[in-house]
């Protein structure tokens, strides 16, 4: 049974299928996570063991011949086929965990109030969330996706919108002691204003830069609260200590609770926004599937996300 597979191995056929599909050594060295002149010597073994020239090396590249073509599509149903059922058996025995990566504040103002949803859409899918504030050491081999802040240029990864952010003062309704709301942006020369350190990064507004897009000629109070996580800082706005800058998307659920309030009408748009990124070493192509679809719907609720740029489905 099965003569001709002889001692051939599985890992000459993943790094046949690799290079096929590819049509690259070098794509496949880099997607298995190998280097290019070792797929070329497996390829070679391969080829020697059919006694038949799966390759053609032309200038720039490889083009399959007529027989790896046909050998192509056998081995990728072949793949198709263990891949399925091993992960069949698999479900059986436990539940798949899926490693999302973003940020502490993403994931207690967004991500978690939401996050129910996906569980009663996957009953079998467990979530595990892995926090951090450096978006570079969040794309790293184990993770599945990641949700991360920025403008879309990350070291790492494929990269698509979720939703643009944009930045308004938000405050405890007790803070403001019964004044006339809006209150005229100069107003907030007279209030306690709450830091975020981080907002020193080109990614963040800080008080600064909110003063000069309102055309507010005085600097901000430097404040006597400053903080290295905007979760902290957001509940320090909720218990009454200052005003802060809320972020729309992580901030809404908590303005429509009454938990806060906006003082003024004004709104700064940031040139940043929340992006889905997908690891170089993608892994669990269906699971990423569900969540990704998931957070599409879940960005289709959100109140004020824009309908003119859609998540588009990803490449995975």
């Amino acid at each position: 049974m099965f003569e001709s597979l002889g001692e051939l191995s599985l890992d000459l056929l993943r790094v046949f299928e690799a290079a096929g599909r590819l049509r690259s050594f070098t794509a496949a060295a880099s997607e298995l996570g190998t280097t290019q002149p070792a797929i070329s010597q497996q390829i070679r073994r391969l080829e020697d063991r059919l006694a038949t020239r799966l390759f053609d090396r032309v200038y720039r590249g490889i083009v399959l011949t007529e027989a790896g073509e046909q050998l192509l599509g056998h081995v990728q149903t072949g793949l198709q086929a263990m891949d399925q059922g091993l992960t069949n058996i698999t479900r059986r025995a436990q539940h798949e965990v899926l490693q999302v990566a973003t940020d502490f504040a993403f994931a207690a103002y967004w991500l978690m109030p939401r996050l129910h949803r996906f569980h009663q859409l996957n009953p079998d899918v467990d979530v595990s969330l892995v926090t951090g504030e450096r978006s570079q050491t969040m794309l790293r081999p184990d993770i599945d996706v990641a949700v991360l802040f920025g403008d879309g240029r990350f070291r790492q990864g494929e990269s698509h919108w979720l939703f643009s952010e944009e930045v308004f003062p938000v405050c405890s309704p007790g803070l403001l002691a019964g004044r006339p709301l809006p209150l005229p942006p100069d107003a907030l020369c007279d209030l306690p204003l709450l830091h975020l350190r981080s907002e020193g990064s080109p990614r963040w507004f800080d008080w600064a830069g909110v003063f000069r897009a309102l055309g507010i000629a005085q600097a901000p109070a430097p404040g006597q609260l400053r903080f290295d996580n905007y979760t902290l800082l957001i509940q320090a706005a909720i218990g009454g200590q200052g005003v802060a800058l809320g972020w729309r998307h992580l901030v809404d659920d908590l303005l429509e609770q009454g938990l806060l309030c906006r003082p003024l009408d004004a709104v700064v748009q940031s040139a940043s926004g929340y992006y889905v990124v997908l690891p170089p070493r993608k892994r669990r192509q269906q699971l990423v599937e569900q969540f990704v679809e998931w957070l599409a719907n879940e960005q289709a609720r959100s109140r004020g996300a824009s309908p003119q740029r859609p998540l588009p489905p990803l490449a995975v």
